[in-house]
Order: C-alpha cells, then sequence, then structure tokens
C-alpha cells in the first residue's frame, strides 16, 4: 500500500507562484508514475502533469505548460510541483496520485491512479 502526504497549497495573486509537495511512502518500490490533478469547483477532475519514477520523463497538460515544472527527489520518494504565473483558472484542490505497475506515456488519467493524497487546496484571485 502506498500512502501519500501533500503540501504547499495556499492563497496567492494572479502572476504568483506556489510550490506543492508529494512525499510517498509505504510500498513505493512498486510505483512507476507520480502525478499532479486538480479539480476546480463545478469541474471533473483533470490531470496536471505527471512523472515516471524511473527514466524520469514528464508530461504536462497543455494548460499549464510553460508555467508549471514537475520534479522529483528520488532520495526522499518526493515530487514537486513548482506552480508560475498562476491565474484564477488554476485554482481548485490539488491532489497527488501514484500509478502503480504502469509508466505514464501522457498526461495523466484517474483510471491509471490507485493511491491518492488528501488533497491540498490552491485559490489563486485576481
Amino acid at each position: 500500500q502506498v500512502h501519500l502526504t501533500e503540501s504547499g497549497g495556499g492563497s496567492v495573486q494572479a502572476g504568483g507562484s506556489l510550490r506543492l509537495s508529494c512525499a510517498a511512502s509505504g510500498n513505493v518500490n512498486i510505483v512507476r508514475c507520480m502525478a499532479w490533478f486538480r479539480q476546480s469547483p463545478g469541474k471533473v477532475r483533470e490531470g496536471v502533469a505527471g512523472v515516471n519514477l524511473g527514466g524520469g520523463a514528464t508530461f504536462y497538460a497543455d494548460s499549464v505548460k510553460g508555467r508549471f515544472t514537475l520534479s522529483r527527489d528520488s532520495l526522499k520518494e518526493t515530487i514537486y510541483l513548482q506552480m508560475d504565473s498562476l491565474n484564477t483558472e488554476d485554482t481548485g484542490m490539488y491532489f497527488c496520485a501514484a500509478a502503480p505497475w504502469k509508466y505514464c506515456t501522457d498526461v495523466p488519467e484517474q483510471d491509471d491512479f490507485e493511491a491518492w493524497g488528501q488533497g491540498t487546496q490552491v485559490t489563486v484571485s485576481s
């Protein structure tokens, strides 16, 4: 079983930055891809970015390309989402997720992920 703990959410004005962290624990050796999803009010949960823990390949939704950067610290079993040039459309609950035994090949999709964090709120004001 894999446990995920997120941190780093908060409130920021448009144009600002935030960094989210997600620490994995438990049976991490079976995890192949970790990702961030977000859910905005009235919208379905969408994949934001994913990273393969082996080769380090990253995948981003078009809406965040050039603004968000996903990185990983293998020693700490932690991934980070650096979010720059935030806008009000980025507001939502951000969830970390882990996919056992399956590498990501494109923008993450919910069905591929079995372990989820509790979520951290990001609010961007204009």
